[in-house]
């Protein structure tokens, strides 16, 4: 029991955390909420990212290629079948009638080339989604789909998340990918094959990332740009400053940037702090984010949480009386 305690502390300090910031966010006017669902979904997306950047070391631009199918899939699907055909007139034949409720070689590659080709994956997808119409709107934004993403489904999203990083990490293939990411040569000595490892993370990470996607295009009216460059570095920028090595982190640099986010899109339209009216340029916010990873990067390349995870420690008493 002794040992087991500070592996749950991993698990359950995150969780509160997103709890944390739904009640906060049940506490705001209603339009102020969209901020902290949004933030929540956030988190859902950077555990994605976690579970395959965090543990095989290796950058991926591409997993918002599976955000984006993930808020597709639900998009089309979700919206009535009455309405298809005004919204989307070139959606294909075996979408029309379809309706439900919200619902491998890039793995050898390391460095650099893996970043190179999984934004290429990103690059194609971008391309299908926006001008493929017989899969959904094209270029326009999704109409008529329901916004069901409220504080709970997006908590809920992101526990779900935090809880299956959270066992895959605990598994001998989350033990064998870290291995790689620490000496790759050495784990290949001892017979771990790096490829099915990377592929396995990958899939998980990219379902996850889906799931996300789903949550999001039921949140506000999205089109393939909005899930694009943007949100893949912004993302990329909350795993980094959060700290790319630990759950902990992923769940903190997401809700760490998400508030700076949100409140400097405010402060672009006029707010005021302590008796200050701030009212910042168009594009502000881009700059401080983009300012406040590098700032990160060169002062703490380990992010905010240093890399580390939060273990929770039994009393001595306590954890001599388990002894």
């Amino acid at each position: 029991m002794s040992r087991r305690l500070p592996d749950l502390g991993e698990l359950f300090v995150p969780v509160v955390l997103v709890v944390a910031a739904a009640l906060l966010g049940a506490l705001v006017s209603i339009s102020t909420q969209t901020y902290f669902t949004d933030s929540l979904v956030k988190v859902a997306i950077v555990v994605a990212l976690y579970v395959f950047i965090g543990n095989s070391g290796v950058v991926s631009f591409g997993h918002i290629s599976f955000v984006a199918l993930g808020a597709w899939t639900a998009g089309v699907l979700s919206v009535p079948t009455d309405q298809k055909r005004a919204i989307m007139p070139n959606l294909a034949h075996w979408l029309v009638h379809r309706h439900t409720g919200n619902l491998v070689p890039l793995m050898r590659l390391s460095g650099l080339a893996a970043g190179i080709a999984t934004f290429g994956v990103l690059e194609i997808t971008h391309n299908v989604i926006q001008y493929e119409e017989s899969i959904g709107p094209g270029l326009n934004a999704f109409s008529s789909v329901p916004e069901t993403t409220g504080l709970r489904q997006a908590a809920i999203g992101a526990v779900v998340c935090i809880v299956v990083a959270f066992a895959y990490t605990r598994t001998r293939f989350g033990r064998q990918l870290r291995a790689t990411r620490e000496d790759d040569a050495a784990a290949r000595a001892v017979g771990t094959s790096v490829y099915r490892q990377r592929l396995l993370a990958f899939t998980v990470s990219g379902l996850l990332a889906g799931l996300a996607g789903g949550l999001y295009v039921h949140l506000l009216p999205v089109n393939a740009d909005s899930l694009y460059l943007d949100l893949t570095f912004l993302t990329l920028a909350m795993l980094v400053v959060g700290g790319a090595n630990s759950l902990f982190g992923a769940v903190v640099g997401a809700l760490a940037v998400s508030a700076l986010s949100s409140w400097l899109s405010v402060a672009e339209n006029g707010t005021s702090l302590f008796g200050w009216h701030i009212d910042l340029p168009s594009g502000a916010g881009d700059i401080v984010v983009g300012a406040l990873m590098a700032a990160v990067l060169i002062f703490r390349p380990s992010g905010l949480t240093g890399g580390r995870e939060v273990r929770l420690r039994l009393p001595r008493r306590a954890t001599e009386a388990a002894g």
